[in-house]
């Protein structure tokens, strides 16, 4: 059934498969906005990172459709909404319920009967490659299932099996030796395919979605001195902010949290040498993103770390930006997210009109010249006109749907952004939220009960896509 939805939706490419550009797509677990330089972040210091952003489009207002990762995961894949894919928690999520409502059963894997980037991708000529975190289904499920020709490391488990340092616990990468660093390796396999891909001719999808900078917190030993130096140098304990049901850390201090960023820097620079050495840089598109925001807040009380100012924390922070992880303040869905197409983007653009994680699938459809299929990509749109002209505004409304609790202190809820307008409901507490991003980016001044007339705008806009798409609302327990 699956081969035949893909067959009636797939036409050749405009331009002709052999000439369709190569993509390299990273995605970071965990990653939050702040935690790039080029983002503001003094702690880190994420120069291959920059470098990509001064060579091709860097969105300020770059969304998640969730804030965890499966959900996000089977957004970038399928370019529908989570809601539409049934997968709105992490897999699998918990069946606890923390609160006075029932838990919502979801999907634990993305369906066979999705059609994916990898496999539009793979009918029209590319050669497709995935290396890293998967994290929507278990075996049967796997990326070699949803139309990637190669997996490396990518299974069911959301953190590193055993670690980052092997011997790792990986059903899908057995360790070279003792000791190897797991992004290291992911960077080296990488650049292997590469190097063997443009002698075949063909072009390929390379999909790099990184453990880092999932927990358990290890320091990636090649750079955690230099972090250690710079927290060592900073004065007093780890400050806290107190928040409804959390508490988040309120300084990037953590230096193995910034050795495992630098990790990923450091194969950024990696992977985009080797480009240039195999001299297709210039036919190459290379997109950057997170799945999610940086862990900084937690119940409070909770926590794994040794200092008391650390115990009630995550182990980042995502300042400006409100929360994270878990969340649907901003800190928990805007992401770091760069775009470079050679020949659409000029070097060192900006754009601040929002984006989401559904537009990357038409989007790269339209760059290898490939017709959209809005049948499939449902809730994306393409983002080639911000891509060529990144100082334009687009308008639009973007939605969030999470009715699950999550060990970071976040009850049932959901949130809306509208223009510069925002609404978050806290269905556990019975209100919402409302903010106005233009001019309050870290979401610390509610307009609701000074603005009801937009409160009450953005809250039945809300109601109405939920109805619409079919999301599935939490009941209150007996």
């Amino acid at each position: 059934m699956k081969q035949l939805t893909i067959l009636f939706a797939i036409l050749l490419p405009v331009c002709g498969s052999a000439k369709g550009p190569n993509f390299v797509f990273f995605l970071v677990d965990d990653l939050g906005w702040a935690d790039v330089s080029c983002n503001g972040s003094t702690f880190h210091n994420t120069s291959h990172i920059d470098t990509l952003a001064k060579s091709g489009v860097r969105f300020t207002d770059g969304y998640a459709a969730a804030s965890i990762c499966s959900p996000t995961r089977a957004s970038v894949m399928t370019g529908r909404h989570p809601v539409r894919v049934n997968i709105t928690d992490w897999i699998p999520g918990t069946s606890k319920s923390a609160g006075k409502f029932q838990h919502v059963k979801d999907r634990d894997n993305l369906a066979l009967e999705e059609v994916t980037i990898a496999e539009v991708l793979k009918d029209n000529g590319y050669k497709t490659y995935f290396a890293g975190k998967w994290h929507l289904g278990d075996e049967g499920h796997y990326p070699e299932d949803q139309g990637f020709d190669v997996n490396i490391g990518g299974h069911h488990r959301g953190g590193p099996p055993g670690g980052y340092y092997s011997p790792w616990n990986n059903p899908r990468l057995d360790a070279k030796f003792d000791g190897e660093y797991l992004t290291e390796r992911l960077t080296d396999e990488t650049n292997s395919f590469m190097e063997t891909q443009i002698q075949e001719e063909t072009p390929f999808l390379v999909y790099l979605s990184y453990y880092n900078v999932h927990t358990p917190i290890q320091p990636y030993k090649k750079r955690i001195d230099e972090y250690k130096k710079k927290a060592e140098a900073l004065e007093g304990d780890t400050p806290v902010l107190e928040m409804r049901d959390g508490v988040s850390r309120a300084r990037q201090d953590n230096a193995e949290l910034a050795s495992m960023v630098a990790a990923v820097d450091d194969s950024v620079g990696s992977i985009m040498q080797k480009l240039e050495d195999l001299k297709i840089a210039d036919n190459t598109v290379v997109i950057f993103f997170s799945d999610n925001g940086g862990l900084c807040t937690r119940p409070p009380g909770k926590g794994n770390g040794k200092k008391s100012s650390y115990s009630k924390v995550g182990p980042g922070c995502n300042l400006p930006l409100r929360s994270g992880k878990g969340w649907l303040y901003e800190g928990g869905i805007r992401e770091a997210t760069i775009v470079r197409a050679p020949g659409i983007t000029e070097a060192g653009g900006v754009c601040s009109s929002p984006v989401i994680s559904t537009d990357f699938f038409p989007t790269m459809l339209e760059l290898a010249g490939i017709s959209p299929k809005p049948e499939l990509h449902k809730d994306g749109v393409s983002i080639v006109d911000l891509l060529k002209s990144p100082e334009s505004k687009k308008e639009r409304s973007l939605y969030w749907h999470y009715p699950h609790y999550h060990g970071s202190g976040w009850s049932p809820g959901g949130a809306i952004r509208k223009g510069d307008w925002k609404l978050i409901e806290f269905w556990e507490h019975g209100d919402a939220q409302l903010y106005n991003l233009a001019s309050d980016l870290g979401e610390l001044d509610d307009l609701s009960e000074t603005n009801p007339e937009k409160k009450a705008e953005l809250a039945r806009d809300l109601e109405k896509w939920r109805d619409d798409i079919g999301a599935v609302m939490p009941k209150l327990k007996k």
